[in-house]
Order: structure tokens, then sequence, then C-alpha cells
């Protein structure tokens, strides 16, 4: 993905996850409470630039966020949506620390978990997704917000407007920036047969598997977690395999009575793609060390 192209996206997907956590709290029937928000934005907000001034300083160049107001702006679009994403899907009561956890570890998974990706590194976990994960797995007592909450304050008609909204904006801005759809569409159809072959082989309710795929938070997660460009592969062959093996994996957690499924097979495919990175740049190191050599005899 071009870094212009890069950046309409996270424009646009900031001022979508902006107005839904605004209508949510005001509409819809968010439960987390504002401070939840206002806590994990100024950790992830916080921790980006620190960060950021730390790596800048050690590497000896000048830090990503100068250049003005509007370069700081580009600069934390990640960090705001990552803040809101973990601000809207956790729920840990009127507690902060979990919130500032999930929100700091969000943003230090971008510093820390790094593969070689051509001339340089790029990180490999999906920060809102690893923060999530990694809180849920920590704090037991912490769960994720209730379904419900994105049409609570709803009835009628808008109980399909609403989900139609997410729907159409998501479609619109993986087919226009992200270029995922070959990811979504992989990742729906896998989700749908192995809820089909679950329910043949242990003989659960085919629509108890389907279920899910109903759901605000499903929704949420298709068009706006599972398709993270920066954690994802380009290619239309890798993007399949991609979001097949996130369903895959989380029919697996289900099989195995895992909880919170969603999230900790996102954070398992994307580990795991992070280790093949490693284990491809490894072996091509070492090719190009014997070609070297070989080379290095002949001369």
């Amino acid at each position: 993905m071009s870094p212009a192209l890069r950046i309409a996206a996270l424009r646009r997907f900031a001022i979508a996850i902006s107005v839904l956590t605004i209508l949510g709290h005001t509409l819809l029937g968010f439960e987390p409470p504002w401070a939840a928000v206002l806590v994990a934005l100024a950790t992830t907000y916080g921790s980006e630039l620190l960060l950021e001034r730390v790596q800048a300083w050690s590497l000896g160049k000048a830090p990503r966020y100068r250049g003005g107001a509007r370069t700081l702006i580009d600069f934390l679009l990640p960090a705001h949506i990552s803040g809101l994403a973990v601000a809207m899907l956790l729920y840990a009561n009127a507690r902060p620390l979990p919130i500032v956890f999930a929100a700091l570890t969000a943003i230090g998974s971008k510093f820390v978990l790094r593969a070689p990706v051509g001339r340089g590194t790029r990180h490999f976990m999906n920060p809102s997704n690893t923060g999530i994960a990694a809180t849920l797995l920590l704090f037991p007592w912490v769960g994720i917000t209730p379904p419900y909450q994105f049409t609570e304050h709803v009835a009628g008609a808008w109980d399909w407007i609403v989900p139609g909204i997410v729907v159409c904006t998501g479609s619109f801005l993986n087919a226009r920036f992200t270029k995922r759809i070959p990811l979504i569409l992989a990742w729906l159809l896998t989700f749908a047969a192995q809820a089909l072959f679950r329910a043949g082989l242990f003989g659960t309710p085919t629509f108890a598997g389907l279920v899910p795929m109903t759901g605000m938070a499903y929704l949420l997660f298709t068009f706006y977690m599972v398709t993270d460009p920066a954690t994802t592969p380009d290619s239309r062959r890798g993007q399949i395999a991609f979001g097949a093996a996130v369903a895959l994996a989380y029919g697996t957690l289900m099989a195995s009575h895992v909880v919170f499924g969603l999230f900790f097979a996102l954070g398992a495919v994307c580990a795991l793609r992070g280790a093949g990175l490693w284990v491809l740049s490894i072996r091509r190191a070492r090719r190009e060390e014997t070609t070297a050599a070989a080379a290095a005899v002949v001369t």
C-alpha cells in the first residue's frame, strides 16, 4: 500500500470509529463510561509520541511527528483508532487500569514485535487486537462489552439500518482504500464453513455456529479489525490464506471451549505470520551469504 493511500485509509477509519464512538455513547447505548475513552486516548497518544521519540533518538533520526500540525495529526491516527477500539470493546466497569494496560500494549507491540519486510521492519501484530487479547488473558474479571449495546437504544427499522451502515461503509473503505475484500470474503466463507463443520461433527445446532455473523460485534471485527492493512498480506493469495486461517483458528478455539475466540484467533494468526516472516528473512540471508561465499571462492 502506498503512503498516500495508507494515510487516506487511516483518516477515514479514524473518522468512522470516532463517529461510531460519539453516536454509541449518545444514542446507541454504549455501556463503558466516557472516562474509558479519555483514558484510552490519553494513553495511546502519550505512548505513541514517547516511543517514537525514543526510537528516533536511538536511530539518530527526527521523530516522524515533526513537520507541523497536519503531520502530527496523521502520525497519531493509528493511536487514535487503537484507543477508541480498546475503549469500545473492553468492559472493565469503572476501573481504568485494564484500559491503560490494553492501550499501552497495543502501542508497545508496534515498536517491539516487528519482523523484517523489504529493507526495513514492520510490526506484525494487530495493535488493537493485541491490547484487547492480552488484557482478557491477564485480567480475568475484564470482559468484552455486551454486543447488544450497539443497538440497545434503537428499535424497528433501525435494528437493520445501523448494521447496514456498518456493512456499507466498511465495504467501501476496504474496497477503495485497504484493498482487503479478498480477505473479508475468505474470512466470511471459511467462518460459515467451520460453523457447519462443527455442527456436523459435534451435533450442535447449525444456527448456534452461524448466529455470531449477525451481530454488530462480528461486523465491526470483520470490516475494521481483521482487515488492518499494516498486519495483513498485500497479495490476493496471502489475504485469502490469512482470512481463512483466522476463521479456522476461531473454530478450533470454539471446539476447545475457549471464550473470546475472535481476538485470540486473530492474535495467533498474526503471531504465526510474524514468525513466518522471520523464517523467510533468515533463509534469504543465508542464501545471500552462500552466494557471496561461492562468488568469493570463484574470484
